[in-house]
């Protein structure tokens, strides 16, 4: 079972596009993605700039509109991610609680949907998306 642990770090929404990262906890974050790592468990990983730097395409009428961050309504977003492969929820969910957080981060823990999960006439209409999963972009 494949699992994304979201990392949301509250306050994240107003950081300015040239935050600053605390030396001691990229450390101790490494030492955890290491832990993941080394148990045959961590698939891949990545942080995220912040909103202020990204934008957002929203379809409102059939539309392509593009709004530059940061976002005024935005509550929480996301600051990085893991992906990991376990036997269960309930792993994903004891890898999460051993992560080396702050007070101010949230780990929310998402099952990845796999081809099996649909009906038939779905996985038919998904067709080709396996061949999609393994593409290399760069």
């Amino acid at each position: 079972m494949r699992f994304m642990m979201l990392m949301i770090p509250l306050g994240y929404e107003t950081a300015p596009p040239d935050v600053q990262l605390d030396p001691e906890r990229v450390a101790a974050m490494m030492r955890y993605n290491e832990a993941l790592r080394d148990a045959g468990v961590l698939i891949t990983l990545d942080g995220l700039h912040p909103p202020s730097t990204g934008a957002r395409v929203s379809f409102a009428g059939g539309k392509a509109i593009v709004t530059d961050g940061p976002f005024a309504e935005s509550k929480e977003v996301l600051g990085g991610y893991w992906m990991i492969e376990v036997n269960s929820r309930q792993e994903a969910i004891d890898w999460a609680k051993q992560c080396p957080a702050s007070d101010n981060e949230i780990i929310e823990i998402r099952q990845v949907q796999e081809m099996s999960d649909f009906p038939p006439d779905v996985q038919q209409a998904a067709a080709g998306f396996a061949e999609l999963q393994n593409c290399s972009s760069r």
